[in-house]
């Protein structure tokens, strides 16, 4: 998103304040003014948005913006509160540092997403166009997330319960305040949502990438700018990563830090190209790192890796071996891999929580929580997944299309589930949408498969949303299709469902029975496509990663 973030100073917040605790005489003529009573009463938490909004009369807009002003306040005491905590950490165990540090970081991230969703709508009183609504419905879905990863992560620090009490208060109520600014903007500026149901014709595979950026009859490093359809440019330049010194780089983290800050979006991209190698690395994109695109030599030959895991002390959130936050970055031809093992338990290989970011022709590879689709728009094409437990996880809106989906062997006593999706909101426009798939068992499991049990999913949050359409299941999974979380958790609140399966394992007349769960039709089915779950076709074409718009059949 293109919006132009704020730099926050003390007087920043003490104006606010009092913004957001003034009167609201100001409302516009054009709109109606009303009393809050009603608009409170619709949301999750109306006695908390009556106590915000103090009686006053105003109209949505007014009340909007008061409540994201207060969620934008609120994100700035917590980040202080934290790092007051930091600053002193030398008595807390190191679990706790992690988490904390876990916490600094996704508060900040908030501040700078509701600053932006502030921006956007600071003087608005209309709808926003559908991309526009989308774009910030992302940023509140995101900071939802990150209030719930830092509180998961808090979870964890049993040896400093003073630590984990207090902030896990300050999360409680502050979620609770962004789930409301939440709904205010969805009632003030999202206008209806206008299902597609035809698509441009746009399946043509195109060129394989690696072949349009790098002479095909050599290794030289002579670059070629990569072109989309229209023929605008795509990538505007580009180093390689090698490990035997003939590139610029011999390292990825020292080509990323190499790359442009703050790319806008529609500049094109910096392309990283990393040759064959096992790469032991643990990498992090930051947010001003936008419009990278990271492309390999292929699947089992460009492999990034890395152990860390929560046995040995780190939180799930800092496990991962590759990690990014920044918009628009694509990967190619690259294996993503995590070798704790199955003993190690959470242990990720990639965490995304980059909007707009692309995954293609790529594989992840571990054991439990091998893929951590944590935050914002998210899109995989022919990938290979392998894992055991909630090995597919997270609270982004992510869409994955023809990729092979791998239950591994989990330890003795466990069983596997493939998806753990992560909605603690019913207002977040988030969910996993998993098409026309290939889900059989991998090479260590198949012998195993009478014994072993393996289910599509299980809710992780209250509202955790999945569709498996169009995919071929193999018989490894169990006939009731999914799995509780615990007892009747979130059974009549989240939304799982299949459509347009096939394979042994797709019958669906022994499945769960929960008041959740749904065999779909089509026209339910296509809420969940690439052009209308993740508006695709605004974003994904100049990348030149194929896909489906609709269905893929």
């Amino acid at each position: 998103m293109a919006f132009k973030p704020v730099r926050f100073t003390r007087s920043l917040f003490i104006l606010l304040s009092f913004f957001a605790l003034s009167s609201l005489a100001d409302s516009p003529a054009a709109s109606p003014v009303i009393p809050p009573d009603a608009l409170c009463d619709s949301t999750r938490y109306p006695a908390l948005c009556k106590t915000v909004l103090r009686s006053q009369n105003g109209t949505v807009f007014d009340f909007g913006r008061v409540l994201l002003r207060r969620s934008l306040s609120q994100s700035q005491i917590f980040l202080n509160q934290v790092d007051s905590y930091l600053q002193s950490s030398s008595s807390l165990s190191q679990p706790t540092i992690g988490a904390l540090k876990d916490c600094s970081f996704l508060a900040g991230l908030n501040i700078e997403f509701l600053s932006d969703a502030l921006n956007a709508v600071q003087n608005l009183n209309d709808f926003l166009s559908s991309s526009q609504a989308q774009d910030l419905e992302t940023l509140f879905s995101a900071v939802l997330t990150n209030q719930q990863t830092c509180q998961d992560g808090l979870q964890t620090t049993a040896s400093d319960g003073r630590v984990k009490d207090d902030l896990s208060s300050s999360l409680s109520n502050d979620s609770k305040l962004h789930s409301v600014s939440l709904a205010l903007f969805t009632k003030g500026w999202v206008p209806q949502k206008n299902t597609t149901t035809s698509w441009p014709n746009n399946r043509r595979l195109l060129d394989f990438l690696q072949s349009r950026i790098f002479d095909s009859t050599s290794r030289s490093h002579d670059r070629k700018l990569l072109q989309s359809v229209n023929g605008s440019v795509v990538v505007t330049g580009s180093v390689v990563v090698s490990q035997d010194g003939s590139g610029n780089f011999t390292t990825i983290n020292d080509a990323i830090n190499a790359a442009p800050n703050n790319t806008a979006s529609g500049a094109g991209y910096f392309l990283i190209f990393i040759t064959s190698g096992v790469y032991q690395e643990y990498v992090s994109i930051p947010k001003y790192k936008q419009y990278l695109m990271i492309v390999g030599d292929g699947i089992n030959r460009t492999i990034i890796t890395g152990d860390h895991n929560v046995v040995d002390g780190y939180t799930t959130f800092n496990s991962a071996t590759f990690a990014v936050v920044a918009q628009g970055f694509v990967a190619v031809n690259i294996t993503f891999r995590n070798t704790a093992g199955a003993i190690k338990h959470q242990a990720v290989a990639m965490r995304s929580g980059a909007d707009l970011s692309v995954f293609y022709l790529c594989s992840f590879e571990g054991y439990q929580d091998t893929l951590y689709t944590h935050s914002m728009r998210q899109f995989y094409r022919e990938c290979d997944i392998y894992g055991t437990v909630d090995f597919i996880f997270g609270n982004a809106a992510v869409v994955m299309q023809n990729c092979n989906l791998y239950p591994r062997l989990p330890l003795s006593g466990q069983f596997n589930t493939i998806t753990a999706q992560g909605r603690t909101d019913p207002g977040q426009n988030t969910g996993t949408s998993i098409q026309n798939a290939t889900i059989k068992a991998a090479d260590d499991l198949a012998p195993s498969v009478g014994t072993v049990q393996t289910y599509l999913g299980r809710p992780w949050k209250e509202y955790s949303r999945t569709v498996f359409m169009e995919s071929w299941i193999d018989s490894l999974i169990n006939p009731a299709g999914w799995h509780d979380w615990n007892g009747t958790f979130a059974l009549s609140t989240l939304y799982y469902a299949e459509y347009n399966n096939s394979g042994p394992g797709s019958n669906t007349s022994n499945r769960v029975t929960w008041p959740g769960y749904h065999v779909i039709n089509a026209t339910d089915a296509v809420n969940f496509t690439v052009a209308n779950f993740l508006i695709g076709d605004a974003w994904l074409p100049p990348t030149g990663v194929p896909h489906y718009s609709g269905f893929a059949s």
